[in-house]
Order: structure tokens, then sequence, then C-alpha cells
């Protein structure tokens, strides 16, 4: 394909140099191609909660020509009704709050943007999780932030891996402006951080001022294991939390949210205001709607056992078809397994043929910092497909694996 010349690039922000195509957005187009099964997206099966949309619906048009009316402009920080719900919501995580320190954002993608404006100028180092969410990256970057990755194993990051990071920066003569943390099956390993790291890395982001954004959208989505206290639960002053409806209800209401301070939440709302003014009242009120009905634990439910049988059901099939050596990290709640591929497999390198075979998956490099990182990785999600195209995918990725790792050896022996 030729490449195209940009007669607008001389008049572009700086800042824009910093904005890349997510690989994850790149792949869209080809996954509507009906042949090809996408185990690459981050959607939901939003069947368990179509018919109760219509109800809600219907709800939020009720309210219609009063004073909150939801075909109408809105307020910046939100409707107060819906962060009242989004209060008791948290209080089913051990997450208090106060709805007035509630910012409603369209969808936790907006918040981290809101977020990385209102903290971030060019070259401010930021730490995260390596690997970590490829919209946090994308996002930080748009406002030329140097992320810095902290290394992770089966239980999250370690405390000494955040010490040693500090000291580096210190030895920069630098300092992070946040620790940007999933620390509940993490998007995209999987991996909870473990309950005993928690208190030990927030006492060190205490101890050198250090804010923690935490990113919990997936805590509503636990299959097995207990539950695990948010880090804003240990240190409300420290954390800045973020939240979504995505998971849950549906990612096309785009209902997102951020607990913050309230100078922090005063500054959000000035953002989120200049942004777009204001979430959209309809939207809320839908949202508001569910969360006040009796269907939401049930629905809640559903959700778990659907996804619990759809990730058993992708483990099986990735034994059943995958090379032996390939080793997934088996997650207890969440939408994504997280697979390392045995040597020298390069899963980038490797997605033409598969998509070529009729399957998609997102490359591990698209989740690190250093886009190097990561090569050997697949994230597969099991929150959409049906078990029977889990099933179908997975054979036909795992020979497309079989059959490179056999051309691979060939070629090096």
């Amino acid at each position: 394909m030729t490449q195209r010349t940009d007669p607008y690039r001389d008049r572009y922000a700086a800042r824009t140099a910093g904005m890349t195509g997510s690989e994850i957005r790149a792949l869209f187009e080809v996954l509507d191609r009906p042949e090809v099964i996408s185990l690459a997206g981050g959607n939901t099966y939003t069947d368990i909660v179509a018919e109760r949309v219509v109800e809600c619906v219907a709800e939020a048009l009720s309210h219609v020509g009063e004073r909150d009316d939801p075909l109408q402009y809105g307020k910046g920080g939100g409707l107060l009704p819906l962060r009242e719900h989004l209060v008791d919501l948290m209080a089913t995580e051990d997450v208090e709050a106060d709805p007035h320190h509630i910012v409603i954002t369209d969808g936790a993608q907006q918040a981290l943007h809101l977020l990385a404006e209102i903290f971030i100028d060019p070259g401010d180092i930021v730490l995260t999780e390596a690997p970590t969410y490829v919209g946090a990256l994308d996002a930080f970057a748009s406002f030329q932030a140097d992320v810095r990755g902290i290394a992770m194993d089966d239980d999250g990051i370690t405390p000494d891996g955040l010490e040693r990071a500090l000291v580096a920066l210190r030895d920069e003569g630098r300092r992070a402006k946040f620790l940007y943390l999933v620390p509940t099956f993490q998007n995209p390993s999987g991996v909870t951080l473990h309950p005993d790291r928690r208190e030990p890395i927030v006492d060190i982001c205490r101890r050198e001022d250090l804010l923690i954004v935490e990113d919990n959208p997936y805590a509503q989505v636990r299959f097995e294991g207990d539950a695990v206290t948010p880090m804003r639960t240990i240190a409300p002053d420290q954390v800045i939390y973020v939240g979504t409806l995505s998971k849950v209800f549906s990612p096309g209401i785009r209902i997102g949210w951020v607990l913050a301070p309230e100078p922090v939440r005063d500054r959000l709302v000035l953002a989120k205001e200049a942004a777009n003014l204001c979430s959209s009242p309809f939207t809320q009120r839908v949202a508001e709607a569910y969360l006040s009905s009796p269907h939401l634990q049930a629905d809640l439910e559903l959700v778990r056992k659907t996804y619990h049988d759809r990730r058993d059901a992708m483990l099986d099939a990735l034994h059943a078809h995958f090379p032996p050596a390939a080793r997934p990290r088996v997650p207890g709640g969440g939408l994504f397994l997280w697979v390392r591929l045995p040597e020298p497999l390069d899963t980038k390198a490797m997605l033409a043929r598969a998509l070529e075979a009729g399957v998609a998956y997102v490359p591990g490099t698209a989740f690190f910092p250093v886009k190097r990182d990561g090569r050997r990785c697949i994230r597969l999600n099991f929150s959409y497909p049906s078990i029977e195209d889990i099933e179908e995918g997975m054979r036909r990725l795992g020979a497309v694996v079989s059959d490179e790792l056999d051309l691979a050896r060939h070629l090096d022996a």
C-alpha cells in the first residue's frame, strides 16, 4: 500500500507525535469478515442484559420533562442518583465512597484520558505494570508521558520491584506522577495483585508521596477465589479509583466513573466539561434504572457463570490443540486468557498467518511500554465468543502455532 503524504503534518500539536493506533483497534476492520473468529477484542456477552436494556430505556424516558430531563444537557459531574447507586455498587467491593467525590465519564477510557490531562506534562513519568492495559498506554502517550513498566510475576508487581523502579528514578533525579495499576484480574494478564502485596505497595507510595490510579473494571466478574481488598480501601487519600459498567452491564452505554479526593474531583469536572460538557443524561438514566432494578444480582451471577464456563472451554481447547509448551495464566475472573508461547515464536509476526486461518488474537507486544517485550505472548478473549466459536477458534489457532513452531525448528536444524 502506498504511504500517503499528510499535507497537515506541520500544523499538528507536538503531543500528537505520541499518538499511535491501538493494535486492537487496527484489527477491527479485519474482524468484520464473517469467516474470522475473533478472540481478540474485549466485548462482553450483552445478550444477558438485552431485555433489561429495553425496560431501562422505557424507565429513562419516563423522566422526560422532569428537572433532570434525560433528553437535555446534564451536569459535568454526572447524575446524582446514578452516583448514589455507584456508591452502593462499590460498597459490595468494600469501597466506601461519597457520591459527591464521583465524576461520571464516557467509559473508563475517558476517565484515564482526563486523569492524564490533569496530571501529565510532556516527559512526566508514569509507572505501570508490564504488561498493562493498552488503552491506558494510549491515553498516557497522548499527553507525552514517559511510561516505565514494572515486571510482574503470577502475583502481580512486587514491592521490591516498585522500590527498584523508584530508586532508578531517584538516580536520574526524577520522580513519577503516579502508579497505574489494574490490580484485580488484570487486562491483559488476568493476574490479581496478591493481598499480601497490596498494603506494602501502598505503604511505599505513601512514603514517596506517589499517587495510585486503581483501574478496577473486573472486580464484579469474579468466578472463583475470595474477594481481595481494593487499593482504594487501604488508602482512600492515596488512591484514585476508576470503574466502569462496561463489563457488568453494557459497553455501549459508555458509563464509567472516577472516585477521587475532592480537589482532584473538582479538576476532573473542569476537564470533563471542557471535553464534552457532560456524559449523556439519557444513558446515565438507563444505567441508573439498571442498577436500581431487582435483576441486578441475578444478572451478575449469570455473567459470572457464563464467563466461567467460557474460560474453562478455552483452557480445555488450549490443552487439546496447542503445543504442550504453551503456558496459560489461569485467571479467577475477568475476560481474558494470557498465554506464553514457546521460543522462538513472534506472535506479532504470526498474526497474519492466524488471520488467514480465520482466527484473531492480540499480540502481547501491544501491552508493553517497550514494544519489543511480550513478543511470545498472546491475549485471548473468552467473554464474547460462544463456546462453539471458542473451541473452533482455538483449534485453528493451535494449528497455526504448531505449524509455525515446526517451521522455526526446521529452519534452525
